[in-house]
């Protein structure tokens, strides 16, 4: 085969978090993009080009936004203020009022809370499905449904779930699949090749990757971003030009990081199950795992969350975490430091103890964000934190 004949080659992941779309340097070019912090940009009839407005978006959100969608093999990609921004966002470019949505039951607690009380108001109901069967998806079908939502891996259970049957069944009946794939990242999985149409982030979490910015992103279809770009617009969510930078900085070391976060997420979760203070150890990379199979044929790694539950309930969580040393106890996850959280006093304090057990929230159920340090070090602080359990 001539070099005419051979098909142009991909650059890889690290390189695109780094590079984006690689194209020609030209002389002078600076190398870290400069932080562009106008609020408005030269402007006076149509002739100019599109209008830019800092609530319109500025060039580090645009950069930042093409980046994204390099990753996630999408046609365009929008950042925006903050994940529930995404996902509010999404949400209301697909559906209006008289619409309807099914969802997975396990969700984050805001997007929860987003579908089964605030889109009511605007005239959008939502009915809640177990993801794993198909069937439950067909049952919830009704001629005016317009989005199916999951999450992938779930938040806080790390349930991960098949999604080619949803898709397949969704676009059998012209249905939009959305999905937040924040736990995952583009590194670990790219929801767009398993026939998802639009992946959502809290780019707070593993994208930016430092606990230093509120960020969210919408990846799909070219006209699916312009409308939720227009009705960002309208509502607001921008995203502030530094903060954009530092989301554009975090990606350059995505692929590295992530490494890391699933190597001693690994490590930790394997330590954990030998433990008696555990009764339950979560993770997609441990055999003992009930979606190990699938998680291992679609990720390219089994991420950086691992759930545990204690066996001596809430009050023994509470101990646990007021032990650590090393690592924190703090809400948010995805950073380069590990940090711990329990969903009843954070995400999913808003639901009772039943639902939350229905959703296998258990008493003495512990979030952990694996950071990237020394796992060594990181099993050591939990070794000693468990004996005030």
């Amino acid at each position: 085969m001539s070099d005419e004949q051979k098909p142009a080659r991909l650059p890889g992941p690290a390189t695109v978090a780094i590079h984006g779309a690689v194209e020609a340097k030209r002389s002078g070019q600076p190398i870290v993009p400069p932080i562009v912090r106008s609020a408005t940009f030269q402007w006076a009839t149509p002739e100019d080009g599109e209008l830019r407005y800092g609530r319109y978006g500025n060039p580090n959100q645009l950069l930042v936004g093409r980046k994204i969608a390099a990753l996630e093999g999408s046609e365009a990609a929008v950042a925006l203020g903050s994940g529930m921004g995404a996902t509010a966002m999404t949400f209301l470019a697909l559906a209006e009022a008289g619409d309807h949505i099914v969802a997975s039951k396990y969700l984050y607690g805001a997007t929860h809370t987003l579908l089964e009380r605030e889109l009511p108001r605007r005239g959008v109901e939502t009915t809640f499905v177990e993801p794993e069967s198909l069937a439950g998806w067909q049952d919830a079908l009704q001629p005016n449904t317009r989005v199916f939502h999951v999450e992938l891996p779930t938040n806080p259970s790390l349930r991960f779930f098949d999604p080619r049957p949803i898709a397949a069944l969704a676009h059998e009946h012209g249905i939009t699949v959305t999905c937040d794939a924040t736990f995952a990242s583009p590194m670990n999985f790219r929801g767009i090749e398993a026939g998802i149409d639009v992946i959502i982030h809290s780019a707070t979490k593993y994208l930016g990757g430092h606990s230093d910015l509120i960020a969210g992103a919408v990846a799909g279809t070219r006209g699916l971003v312009e409308e939720v770009s227009r009705l960002s617009r309208l509502y607001g969510p921008a995203l502030d030009p530094d903060a954009a930078w530092l989301l554009d900085r975090g990606m350059r070391t995505l692929e590295v990081r992530v490494a890391r976060h699933n190597t001693n997420a690994t490590a930790i979760a394997e330590w954990f199950e030998t433990k008696e203070e555990v009764v339950t150890t979560i993770y997609p990379g441990l055999p003992s795992h009930p979606d190990h199979a699938i998680a291992a044929e679609l990720m390219n790694g089994f991420g950086g969350m691992v759930s545990i539950v204690l066996a001596g309930g809430g009050d023994a969580a509470d101990r646990f975490l007021g032990e650590l040393k090393v690592a924190s106890a703090a809400p948010s996850l995805g950073g380069v430091e590990t940090l711990l959280s329990q969903p009843r006093h954070t995400s999913h304090a808003h639901l009772s103890p039943g639902e939350r057990e229905a959703l296998g929230i258990l008493e003495g159920f512990v979030r952990i964000s694996v950071g990237i340090e020394n796992v060594e070090d990181l099993i050591a602080d939990f070794d000693q934190a468990l004996g005030s359990c």
